[in-house]
């Protein structure tokens, strides 16, 4: 069996998202119970991550690594063509990845204790974000 939902999410500029409840959602509804969920983002500059769900300092702490590693308006950056936070969202995307395969048991979505889904937006600004979700199985 196999289905597949796209989704859209609102992000509110730079920062995670929690989507954790709309991926259990899908699997849900699929009707798989032995499987896999397969999360795909249709974005270069924002990302998928399996991240701690119990203390958002976690995802802050993430997010300012991340603002050191990668900053907004580095002069080694020649495309700007969107503003200073256009490469490094680029760069963040590709460190971070617009995928994620988890399992499904039992007709849900098999997460550990302290996982959670989240959406990473890289940019800036608010932006709507697509994502397909596939699950498949029996």
């Amino acid at each position: 069996m196999i289905t597949q939902n796209s989704l859209t999410f609102t992000t509110h500029g730079r920062g995670t998202t929690a989507i954790t409840g709309a991926i259990r959602e899908q699997v849900r509804s699929s009707g798989v119970t032995t499987g896999l969920c397969h999360v795909f983002l249709h974005h270069t500059s924002a990302s998928l991550v399996l991240c701690e769900n119990a203390d958002p300092d976690v995802r802050t702490d993430l997010e300012r690594y991340m603002a050191r590693l990668v900053m907004d308006g580095d002069p080694v950056f020649e495309h700007t063509a969107e503003g200073p936070d256009d490469m490094p969202a680029h760069i963040r995307t590709i460190l971070a990845g617009s995928d994620l395969t988890l399992p499904v048991s039992k007709g849900q979505c098999a997460l550990g204790t302290w996982q959670g889904v989240y959406l990473w937006e890289h940019r800036t600004a608010v932006h709507q974000r697509r994502i397909t979700v596939t699950v498949t199985g029996e």
